[in-house]
């Protein structure tokens, strides 16, 4: 079981990782702390609405993943 826990726990980190950076891709809607790095400044080459619903899925899908990661881990953790 040691090396159930030591999978879980590195796909923890990395889902983790996943999850800021793709948060991190989403464009600013204005009035927060994207308008400081210049989020909040339009341009004509902004992403398109393909690309923008891709990014939500396939961010609510990183993080949906990383919830079952961190219910395994407490069930290993409790039970195991």
């Amino acid at each position: 079981m040691p090396l159930l826990k030591l999978i879980l726990q590195i796909l923890l980190a990395v889902f983790s990782l996943l999850a800021i950076m793709l948060v991190l891709l989403h464009k600013g809607r204005g009035g927060g702390l994207s308008d400081m790095f210049g989020g909040g400044v339009s341009s004509s080459a902004s992403a398109s609405g393909v690309a923008e619903r891709n990014l939500n899925r396939l961010t609510v899908t990183i993080c949906v993943l990383w919830g079952l990661t961190c219910v395994g881990l407490g069930v290993v953790e409790r039970f195991l």
